[in-house]
């Protein structure tokens, strides 16, 4: 008896089903941060960064993770986006997302962006007319991203704890979610430059909150304090030409910096953040 070879069209709906629901369960996003766009607002120098991003998906992944890249949701910057904020550093970097950056893109606001001890409302209006508030938060792909802006004392140490204010938006945010809603925050100071990080955690809680992203320090890092990831993004200003690239699944989390001038991965235990999170359903 021959046996029929065509599948049936149920059968193939529900393997393009399972596809699809396979590629939802995946959200791949990149992030940089201390872009410190010229006062002059001359973006030239971070081109290239943006130009590897537009041309970054269809890279094979690295082994232990398999396959490519795809298109990423969005851009994350943690702050720093000027030199110092002025009109034209506004405008040459509002540019270089609207015209440049092919992706959607969140910023939050650095010790820079505020003029420091030269206050100036520029950057602060920007990003307010932008999303909404200095704080906000958004959700993708079933994760809930909170951005936390946190005033820098200009007078004080290059590490600084997060302010009051950004603490307590963060809790009234998390008791509007389930408690386990994964949560990713971005803010500007990352573990190194942030002094009181117990004080962040025990506002986290329960929360499942998967990882933690920012910048400051200028370098990548990964740490892990007292469960939660710290993800610190790599600058332009570096010597390195790097920018992160994340993949938050529903039972695993990566972050690894990629290199566009070396075509390489960066390697570096310090640096790369493979790990399982807790599975959601």
């Amino acid at each position: 008896m021959k046996k029929n070879l065509l599948l049936k069209p149920t059968f193939i709906l529900c393997l393009l089903f399972v596809g699809v629901a396979s590629e939802a369960a995946t959200l791949t996003f990149y992030g940089w941060s201390d872009q410190h766009t010229k006062t002059s607002g001359d973006t030239a120098t971070l081109h290239p960064f943006v130009d590897a991003m537009n041309t970054m998906a269809g890279t094979a992944w690295p082994k232990p993770v398999g396959g490519q890249v795809p298109k990423p949701s969005f851009v994350i910057g943690t702050g720093d986006i000027t030199e110092w904020p002025t009109n034209a550093a506004m405008k040459g970097y509002d540019a270089l997302l609207n015209t440049r950056l092919k992706f959607p893109a969140y910023d939050i606001l650095g010790n820079h962006d505020d003029g420091g001890r030269a206050f100036s409302p520029t950057m602060i209006n920007w990003l307010k007319k932008k999303h909404g508030s200095l704080s906000y938060t958004f959700e993708k792909g079933g994760v809930v991203f909170i951005g936390l802006w946190s005033k820098f004392d200009p007078k004080g140490k290059p590490a600084q704890p997060l302010t009051q204010e950004a603490l307590t938006y963060l809790k009234e945010q998390l008791a509007k979610l389930s408690k386990e809603k994964p949560v990713v925050i971005f803010t500007h100071l990352c573990h190194d430059a942030m002094t009181n990080r117990d004080e962040l955690v025990n506002t986290i809680g329960k929360s499942n909150v998967i990882m933690i992203l920012g910048g400051h320090y200028h370098y990548s890092s990964v740490n892990n304090y007292r469960g939660i990831n710290f993800v610190q993004l790599p600058s332009p200003k570096s010597k390195a030409t790097e920018f992160t690239v994340i993949r938050i699944e529903k039972d695993r989390l990566i972050a690894i910096p990629y290199d566009f001038t070396k075509k390489a991965w960066v390697s570096e235990s310090k640096k790369v953040l493979d790990t399982t999170i807790k599975v959601v359903e």
